[in-house]
């Protein structure tokens, strides 16, 4: 285990919010994903746009959208951003293209600001709702639904710079 402390622990081991104050703004994005695996016959509801509460991949990027300008409400240590980029894209998962040979959506949300700390918890609540979307709109046919592969997969800015998942490409 590294020597690195928990910035959201101080010297008497209780929480706060980082103190931000004095860091320069600096331009930092941050890309998440998820994935809701699920039934052929769900997946052919959604893409055929044949769901009972309407477009599920439309009302997906919305909540997406939406749930990272809420973030620091859900997340107790999340400092409030002022979010410049949003953006939630939504890929088929098609047989075979997996092991598994399981079908169903990735979601991906890029997110950006202009700040002093980073947008990371805001890309993942992004992915996260927007599966959670996607479970919700369509339980009714398919209890089943399994949202898996939470992950960040690049954050960019700040102090630190450029951070990529191991297994991700440059």
């Amino acid at each position: 285990m590294s020597d690195e402390k928990l910035s959201h622990v101080d010297e008497r081991g209780q929480v706060r919010m980082v103190d931000v104050g004095m860091k320069a703004d600096t331009e930092r994005i941050a890309v998440a994903h998820s994935c809701i695996l699920m039934k052929q016959e769900t997946l052919d509801l959604i893409v055929e746009g044949r769901a009972a509460k309407g477009d599920v991949l439309a009302t997906a990027r919305v909540a997406g959208v939406m749930a990272a300008k809420k973030t620091a409400d859900l997340i107790p240590m999340c400092h409030p951003l002022l979010i410049t980029k949003s953006k939630i894209e939504i890929e088929v998962i098609e047989p075979g293209s997996r092991k598994d040979n399981r079908v169903g959506l990735e979601i991906f949300s890029t997110l950006g600001v202009t700040g002093k700390t980073g947008i990371e918890m805001e890309a993942l609540t992004a992915a996260s709702v927007g599966a959670l979307t996607v479970y919700d709109m369509c339980k009714a046919v398919d209890r089943g639904m399994e949202i898996t592969d939470v992950y960040l997969l690049k954050k960019a800015g700040g102090k630190s710079g450029i951070w990529l998942r191991e297994d991700q490409e440059a």
